[in-house]
């Protein structure tokens, strides 16, 4: 079974910084934080004082935003 590596292109891509090219990505950034940040004061709100599982769920959604956004920036179809 041959192993299949990452390519150099591939990684760099990946850990490179990938600024908004047009205002449209900028834009969907932007959106994609606003519509986090409402479920996360959701989350708090319903689930009341902090605990664990609150803490997980806000960590959970801040990695969705974090792929997201990176979805947005390495995409090049926006």
């Amino acid at each position: 079974m041959a192993q299949i590596y990452l390519t150099h292109e591939q990684l760099a891509h990946r850990f490179a910084y990938h600024p908004p090219a047009t205002d449209e990505k900028r834009k969907c950034h932007e959106h994609v934080r606003e519509v986090c940040l409402i479920a996360a004061e959701e989350i708090v709100t319903l689930t009341g004082p902090s605990t664990r599982e609150q803490s997980l769920a806000i960590t959970k959604l801040e990695e969705a935003m974090f792929w997201a956004n990176a979805a947005i920036a390495r995409g090049d179809d926006i």
